[in-house]
């Protein structure tokens, strides 16, 4: 396994993208942060491509998020619209803090689990 982060310390924080049915699902991890954002920033562009009905980001694993890659999913929500939901999942108790400290709970469609945000209506 290749690890990224600061000396290789972190796991990459792109766990898995999945396709189920009509969304595709990308699993986030760990500390997700300037160190990382690029990689995080590539998974959602490279979904672009492929126009699914709608992006599921699941945050059930992810411990910090930072205002970096908040702006990241703000970016990758921009460059989908009108094509594409972009839902977020499962976050946890920190996570969720920075969504709704930042104002973004409110700007994206936040969901208790992964299911729950396939199954939204948009």
């Amino acid at each position: 396994m290749i690890e990224s982060g600061v000396g290789g310390l972190r796991e990459p924080p792109v766990r898995a993208i999945e396709r189920v049915a009509e969304a595709v699902v990308v699993h986030l991890r760990g500390e997700l942060d300037l160190h990382n954002a690029q990689e995080v920033r590539d998974a959602l562009n490279a979904l672009g491509e492929s126009a699914p009905e709608r992006v599921v980001v699941d945050l059930g694993e992810v411990e910090f998020i930072d205002s970096t890659v908040l702006g990241v999913l703000v970016e990758a929500r921009k460059s989908l619209q009108g094509t594409t939901a972009l839902l977020l999942a499962a976050p946890g108790p920190e996570t969720r803090r920075a969504l709704e400290v930042s104002g973004l709970a409110t700007y994206f469609g936040v969901h208790d689990t992964v299911e729950a945000a396939r199954a939204a209506q948009t």
